[in-house]
């Protein structure tokens, strides 16, 4: 997601109702998450990169308006206006109440978990990017005493996030940023990673960055999928317009359900499916796991 073309122009005409198109697909959901792909700030400066993109605070007002819950930088864009972009987008958050998760002050802040109880279950989301300009990884990898994001680059470093978190949670949802643009399949990279974030103990593993649909399913008792494609966003491609919301159901470690709510990017927002367009978006997001490692 991103606040780019017609998105921008739904912001701008009213905060408060950008996301409206798609809130049947998440109704009644306990939590519902999105990842973020751009900073939060009317400064800084434009990293070296090709696309560079940001928002305005009042993007977090749409988005808390929308009903989603948390959104993750951790992302190729999180810092596309370098460093006062991402203090900018830190302070944003606390100011609007929104959680943003993926980056921090330090690598402890980024990696730090959003934390929620509900209905007694005490669910931790962690999220870290694989995906990073090489030209800008150093930089924007959060250390010890250096702002940035949370990066999966450091296996050990994440494995490790998600052990800790493990331990005092009853569900450990990780969403990284993974993948290769606009392929449908994911890479022996991806499927690596996600076998060792669920051995670690992570009960659902989400993903972005393609802008397609990726599949989805079991692994190891886990719920996996590869990639969510995009949710609001200024495509034009046929692909990337496919869009929809991921609806898990969990308690504790065991997933009690999952199913694929199907939409496309109608002026730049996931506008639900109904009827014949629904049941054939639906069966090329089933078919999609043909290509992975997951069981239906």
């Amino acid at each position: 997601m991103h606040f780019e073309g017609p998105v921008a122009k739904r912001l701008s005409s009213n905060s408060h109702t950008v996301f409206n198109p798609a809130k049947p697909l998440y109704a009644g959901a306990d939590i519902m998450m999105v990842n973020l792909e751009t900073a939060i700030t009317n400064g800084g400066v434009a990293a070296p990169k090709q696309f560079v993109f940001r928002a305005p605070p009042t993007a977090l007002t749409a988005i808390k308006a929308g009903g989603i819950t948390l959104v993750t930088e951790a992302n190729n864009h999180g810092e596309d206006y370098g460093a006062q972009g991402l203090a900018d987008s830190i302070a944003a958050s606390t100011r609007a109440g929104l959680p943003v998760i993926g980056i921090g002050e330090n690598v402890a802040e980024a990696f730090a978990p959003y934390r929620a109880t509900i209905k007694g279950q005490r669910i931790a989301i962690i999220a870290a990017t694989h995906v990073l300009d090489d030209n800008l990884r150093d930089q924007w990898t959060a250390t010890d005493s250096h702002p940035g994001l949370a990066s999966a680059y450091d296996v050990d470093h994440l494995l490790a996030a998600v052990r800790q978190v493990r331990l005092t949670s009853d569900t450990v949802v990780v969403f990284l940023h993974w993948g290769v643009e606009t392929q449908s399949c994911p890479t022996p990279a991806q499927e690596e990673l996600a076998h060792q974030a669920v051995a670690a103990g992570a009960d659902i593993v989400v993903g972005s960055h393609a802008h397609v649909l990726l599949g989805g399913g079991l692994m190891d008792g886990a719920m996996v999928s590869y990639g969510l494609g995009n949710f609001a966003f200024y495509a034009t491609q046929p692909a990337q317009l496919e869009s929809g919301v991921l609806r898990v159901t969990v308690t504790g470690r065991r997933i009690d359900a999952y199913r694929w709510a199907p939409a496309r990017l109608s002026g730049g927002v996931a506008t639900p499916l109904s009827g014949s367009s629904a049941k054939s978006a639906l069966s090329r997001w089933s078919a999609l796991r043909s290509c992975t490692d997951l069981d239906a």
